[in-house]
């Protein structure tokens, strides 16, 4: 039986940082590979429409410099998943200038392999002529006029994109967005292991040591993987991976709990097991991969919707409190009365911290407490529409008359001056679609780099 394929990852997203400690600890396992996710949606649509980072560039530096340095000095590859945390070609331009600067600092000799990840218009708009774009729950079916309005497009490449740059010989790979498990799972498919458990276990490690206990995206983790299962060790002492925390994790961000749906098929977990190999080593098997009649990829793109202010204030004062919602629809009236005759459209919502403001109308346990957080937002085509709306909405507020009001000052106390932040543009997602291809690496065009002179 053939040794097992050491990967090491360093945290939940590059840019959370990790304890030298704990990537010593890694280092000194002799990894095969070290890896780590850059990206996600979580944060929202706005930063693949901006093209901005939603981490901190000293913190991904400091990240790759010691991830790069021990890759280089110990002959393993390192690969960066949705670099930039979007994965669209600003994002992969910011990343990578930042693994040139490291290059230049320490004097390394690194061959870079960047994959880009941002598709164009025409092109999604051809293939959705052709019947190869679909909704992918629950999103809407998509139109040209959807399209046309879209402003940054970025697939989701598999696996088999950051291979063919391993084949190529690069020791760094920068990928534009990618699915999240591949970045760890490609290097042990190239080598031959099983894709079903090489994903399950790129799954478990893109997010590090959240899978452990306590858990942590600020930490390493380590993964074992042998012919038919895989281990999980937490690189902390302070830390367990236990056969309920890696289970649970293993439910993170499924809506079915058995089936994983990715680029080219399925991780099919309904025969997977999960055994405590030692008090802090957890065993998993069972895992296995169905591959898809037809090989589809997750595309996600943006359109801008506008402009967006915000005001926050706090009430305190019990009977406002009782009369929140008729002062809110008061409030909204006034608004809509005085700009009905301007020529631009506006939304206007009121979120009520201490009441519903985490969950809204899905709140289970409903309840007004003593005081009140109240965000004023006001969304517009322009930054001075939405300024207008948001700065009439607050006065209105501010000195809105109810039923039982004792005293004539203001009905808000605001924590800031001046109470009116500029929130810039406001981007929502437009596609969340699939795209059927034939070439899983068609999309995603690969670029070698030689730093620090020719290799």
């Amino acid at each position: 039986m053939r040794e097992e394929f050491r990967i090491l990852s360093t945290t939940a997203i590059l840019g959370y940082g990790f304890p030298l400690s704990s990537f010593e600890a890694g280092m000194r396992r002799n990894p095969h590979l070290i890896a780590v996710d850059a990206g996600s949606t979580d944060p929202g649509p706005y930063y693949l429409g901006a093209g901005v980072s939603f981490t901190d560039r000293g913190a991904v530096k400091r990240d790759l410099a010691i991830m790069i340095g021990a890759a280089i000095e110990h002959g393993i590859p390192v690969v960066i998943g949705t670099a930039g945390g979007s994965g669209a070609k600003k994002h992969v331009a910011w990343c990578r200038g930042i693994i040139e600067e490291i290059a230049a600092e320490q004097k390394l000799r690194i061959h870079l392999a960047v994959i880009q990840a941002e598709l164009t218009r025409q092109k999604v708009r051809k293939a959705f002529r052709k019947g190869q774009v679909t909704p992918l729950h629950p999103a809407p079916p998509l139109s040209e006029t959807l399209i046309n309005q879209t402003t940054c497009i970025v697939g989701q490449m598999g696996a088999e994109p950051i291979i063919r740059a391993l084949d190529g010989g690069a020791q760094v790979v920068l990928a534009g967005r990618a699915y999240d498990p591949v970045c760890f799972s490609a290097a042990a498919i190239r080598a031959g292991y099983d894709v079903g458990l090489a994903t399950h276990l790129g799954k478990i490690l893109e997010c590090a040591a959240i899978a452990a206990v306590p858990g942590s995206g600020s930490d390493c983790m380590f993964g074992y993987l042998g012919e038919d299962y895989f281990r999980l060790e937490p690189l902390s002492e302070s830390r367990k991976c236990t056969t309920a925390s890696v289970a649970a994790h293993t439910l993170y961000e499924k809506t079915n709990p058995y089936i994983l749906p990715g680029p080219g098929g399925s991780l099919d977990l309904s025969a997977a097991v999960f055994t405590q190999e030692t008090d802090r080593i957890t065993r998993v098997s069972g895992s296995k991969f169905v591959k898809a009649p037809e090989y589809t990829v997750k595309l996600e793109g943006v359109r801008r919707v506008g402009f967006r202010t915000v005001s926050i204030a706090g009430a305190r004062d019990p009977i406002m409190l009782r009369e929140i919602d008729r002062i809110i629809q008061g409030v909204r009236d006034r608004v809509r009365d005085n700009f009905s005759g301007s020529d631009f459209q506006y939304t206007l919502q009121f979120i009520l911290y201490g009441r519903n403001g985490v969950m809204g109308a899905l709140e289970p346990d409903p309840a007004t407490h003593h005081e009140l957080g109240i965000v004023i937002e006001a969304v517009a085509d322009t930054q001075p529409q939405a300024d207008t709306i948001c700065a009439f909405a607050r006065s209105t507020m501010l000195h809105y008359g109810y039923e039982g009001r004792r005293a004539t000052a203001g009905n808000l106390a605001f924590p800031y001056s001046p109470s009116d932040f500029h929130a810039g543009a406001v981007y929502a997602f437009s596609l969340y679609h699939l795209i059927t291809v034939g070439d899983p690496c068609a999309l995603f065009p690969i670029e070698h780099v030689f730093l620090g002179g020719n290799q």
